[in-house]
């Protein structure tokens, strides 16, 4: 997969992707996400008017949700409708992490989705090797090797795949690793071509916590993931070669029930924060809670490599982000 360096500022949208047209001959018309102005020719005249022009056009960004083949999504997982859905949404912060787009798979807007993810740094056979690792050690649905790309795994659920330098990671509703599989051919086929997302996308409120950041990740971020969620709330992500930190909000039924466990944890450690926070010294997860409905979280990967006091701190820099 040849992906061409493509740089560009996105305000919370996160994209697999740049801008570009589907290239698809049936692609889907779908609402427009990137407008471009049409210039209308001038004509010489002794007289200067002014001509009105028409409203500019505009373009869906060019992702593997866009490429994708929508009829065989809807056949391969029964599903009623396949929609894009031209809002991006934040990355799949982890080891590794990716970025991600998605299809709809139902007319609710709260139905099933299919989520189509490309890692945001480069990767290789050790990558997917861990990759494979880490799932296994969640004691989920066993893995099955998948012949995919340069090799894979997957599950009824997802499959991760190793594809020119990047992991490729389909994932949805219940299915067999069958036909997560036939997703995974579609996607393995419309993935030539497509542009690379720049490797800073950010948020300016998201700054006041990038210094402490810094200093979590022992080296400044390559990757920077900031976005918002359907909600508006704003998500902060730092990325290197070897870490992740990121922040971000749930909304909850009850807020004080989420957090009980963290107040219970006897590796604990409160934090003057919303109406109650805890920093976990074991793992350097925060958590905040405000109000009866929203909690704040605050995640460091791999869990209990960062220094506390560091951690701390950035706690109680980037917070009132979330907390005002």
């Amino acid at each position: 997969m040849r992906i061409r360096p493509v740089a560009f500022v996105v305000a919370g949208v996160l994209v697999l992707a740049g801008c570009g047209g589907s290239g698809a001959e049936d692609a889907p018309n779908v609402p427009p996400l990137v407008p471009v102005s049409t210039t209308p020719t001038e004509t010489p005249s002794e007289t200067p008017s002014q001509t009105p022009s028409g409203p500019p056009t505009s373009k869906v960004a060019d992702t593997l949700c866009v490429r994708m083949d929508q009829t065989l999504v809807q056949k391969t997982l029964a599903v009623p409708v396949v929609q894009i859905q031209p809002k991006g949404v934040p990355a799949e912060f982890g080891l590794p992490t990716y970025d991600v787009c998605q299809l709809g798979l139902s007319t609710s807007p709260s139905g099933p989705v299919l989520r189509v993810g490309i890692s945001v740094l480069p990767a290789t056979p050790a990558t997917l090797a861990a990759a494979r690792k880490a799932y296994d050690a969640t004691k989920a649905e066993p893995a099955k090797p998948v012949t995919l790309g340069q090799g894979g795994f997957g599950t009824s659920r997802f499959v991760v795949f190793l594809l020119d330098g990047k992991l490729l990671k389909i994932s949805g509703p219940p299915a067999t690793v069958a036909k997560y599989v036939v997703l995974g051919q579609d996607a393995l086929q419309q993935a030539p071509g497509l542009p690379e997302a720049s490797p800073l996308i950010t948020r300016e409120e998201c700054e006041r916590g990038s210094s402490r950041a810094d200093k979590v990740l022992s080296a400044p971020a390559m990757i920077r993931r900031d976005s918002e969620t359907d909600a508006g709330d704003l998500v902060c992500g730092w990325i290197t070669a070897t870490g992740v930190l990121y922040t971000s909000v749930r909304r909850v039924a009850d807020a004080e029930k989420v957090i009980a466990p963290a107040r219970k944890a006897a590796t604990s450690e409160s934090v003057p924060l919303g109406d109650e926070g805890y920093v976990d010294t074991a793992s350097g997860r925060g958590i905040i809670r405000v109000g009866t409905d929203k909690i704040i979280d605050l995640v460091p990967l791999p869990p209990g490599k960062a220094d506390k006091d560091d951690l701390i701190a950035f706690t109680l820099a980037i917070s009132p982000l979330y907390t005002r």
